[in-house]
């Protein structure tokens, strides 16, 4: 088999991991990346392991990001996410990661695509998928992104500088509109199951927000307890899939089944004492609600930061399934504590009502990123059709 390179950088971000290109250095026909990116991942395996690329065989470490200069006049950069799956031959831009989000403004101070000074940089990133705007602010030295810094976050290893993400207006980036199921909480018919209350929040990223205990479920659950409930896994799709019906996403949940990235399905309840991928215990005192979601079918061992920013949305909306887990007396404002597998994650979000309807003005967190290598990434030649040098 004949091989052909691409220059690449492979980087962590936040809880992810995943490839960045360079618009310029993949073909022109964007109808070519998707068996690039596939090749270049090791997708599809039906062993689930994506050997035979960079792939890890979970779908927080099977993603793409490409960055090009921006042509907006509030933007620096244009980002495209692509999320490939790992035993199919496709790849989903129907959403976008938050977590890959972090790495894209350290990537473009790197590669040269923004210019900074000083200690600080700020990086506006227009998101292709959702069509919204991300500031990222980080520390820089000599020009270049720093990465040693004493920010820890939950699921990583180590401490990192502090990325600071802000989604401005996160509200509607899949459907355009914040509550696409047209009220604070929804009732989905799910074969199988029936009736079920859920709240339907488009923010950031589009999500369905269920009631753990409408399924039999605690809320606390780690990600192999899930994955070892094929049964409860079924459902969630089922009840993903009507939700997509509902939110315009999919014609039919036939259709919903092709489009596996949105909306994600997310379980939520109040705080409680949860056991974390380490090993350890979150005192139920430690966070304000437990959530588990639900990537492109497989349970998330910590939680989708966009995922994360559409939570905290909903759960500054009274009525919604989410707002209603909090604990009495929960304050109205400030950073939201989420109780998930790996740790905490804590999300501020700014939600108003405006002429009668609810508005996200914005949503933020802070993420570690980091540089793993640089190089080429070799690809089957016949996935590498003819390059754009455009941008």
């Amino acid at each position: 088999m004949t091989q052909s390179p691409i220059p690449a950088v492979f980087m962590r971000g936040g809880t992810s991991k995943g490839l960045m290109f360079h618009a310029r250095d993949l073909p022109a026909d964007r109808a070519a990346w998707d068996a690039l990116f596939a090749a270049a991942m090791g997708s599809p395996d039906p062993h689930g392991r994506q050997l035979d690329g960079m792939g890890g065989g979970v779908s927080s470490l099977s993603k793409v990001c490409v960055l090009a200069p921006s042509g907006r006049e509030d933007a620096d950069v244009d980002y495209t996410f692509a999320q490939v799956l790992i035993r199919e031959a496709r790849v989903d831009y129907g959403s976008n990661c938050g977590n890959m989000s972090a790495a894209v403004g350290p990537f473009a101070v790197d590669e040269g695509l923004v210019r900074a000074k000083g200690d600080t940089a700020t990086v506006r990133i227009h998101n292709t998928n959702t069509r919204k705007i991300i500031h990222a602010t980080f520390p820089v030295a000599g020009g270049r992104a720093r990465y040693d810094g004493a920010l820890e976050i939950p699921g990583v290893g180590g401490s990192g500088a502090p990325i600071r993400l802000d989604f401005l207006q996160p509200g509607g980036a899949t459907t355009g509109r914040l509550l696409p199921g047209g009220g604070v909480r929804d009732r989905l018919e799910v074969p199988g199951l029936g009736g079920i209350e859920a709240s339907l929040v488009d923010a950031a990223n589009a999500a369905v927000f269920v009631r753990a205990r409408d399924i039999g479920l605690a809320g606390t659950e780690l990600p192999d307890r899930l994955e070892a409930s094929p049964g409860i896994l079924d459902l969630l799709d089922a009840i993903r899939r009507q939700a997509s019906v509902r939110m315009g996403i999919a014609p039919d949940p036939e259709a919903a089944r092709r489009i596996s990235s949105v909306p994600f399905v997310c379980l939520v309840g109040p705080a409680a004492a949860s056991p974390t991928l380490a090993g350890g215990t979150i005192p139920a005192a430690g966070m304000d609600l437990t959530v588990r979601a639900l990537s492109n079918g497989q349970p998330h061992r910590a939680l989708p930061l966009t995922v994360s920013l559409c939570a905290a949305v909903a759960a500054r909306i009274p009525g919604t399934v989410v707002a209603e887990a909090l604990p009495p007396g929960a304050p109205a404002g400030g950073p939201l504590r989420l109780g998930m597998p790996s740790g905490v994650l804590s999300v501020a979000a700014e939600v108003a009502e405006e002429g009668g309807r609810w508005v996200a003005r914005s949503g933020s967190f802070y993420r570690t990123a980091r540089r793993l290598f640089d190089g080429r990434v070799w690809v089957p030649a016949a996935a590498l059709g003819p390059v754009s040098r455009a941008g």
